[in-house]
């Protein structure tokens, strides 16, 4: 039977984790200057911090207790591949590009 407090506890940590993904993009796109970097450390980085965090709270705080969903790879693609494309999707989509950022200059 589906907990409802499971249910919701990993709606939350799939919204958590979209938030993450899409800070981390941005700060991705505005601090590296290249084309390519910030897509390369999109693809990298995000999902690495986002399956350790996975990890930690539905190992050892029992996120999502009482929800079932299947095999280990469905937990992936739910917890880590889906917040992932979300937050970089919202992050240049919906956010101003950074060209129209003024950084201040570092020495």
């Amino acid at each position: 039977m589906l907990s409802v407090f499971g249910f919701v506890s990993l709606l939350a940590l799939i919204a958590a984790h979209t938030l993450a993904a899409g800070v981390m993009t941005r700060f991705f796109r505005l601090r590296l200057n290249t084309t390519w970097g910030w897509i390369v450390y999109t693809a990298i980085f995000p999902p690495i911090v986002l399956l350790a965090s996975t990890l930690v709270f539905t190992g050892v705080l029992g996120v999502g207790t009482g929800v079932d969903l299947g095999s280990p790879s469905v937990v992936f693609a739910v917890l880590v591949f889906l917040p992932v494309v979300l937050g970089a999707t919202i992050d240049y989509l919906y956010m101003p590009p950074p060209e129209e950022y003024e950084l201040p200059d570092t020495t």
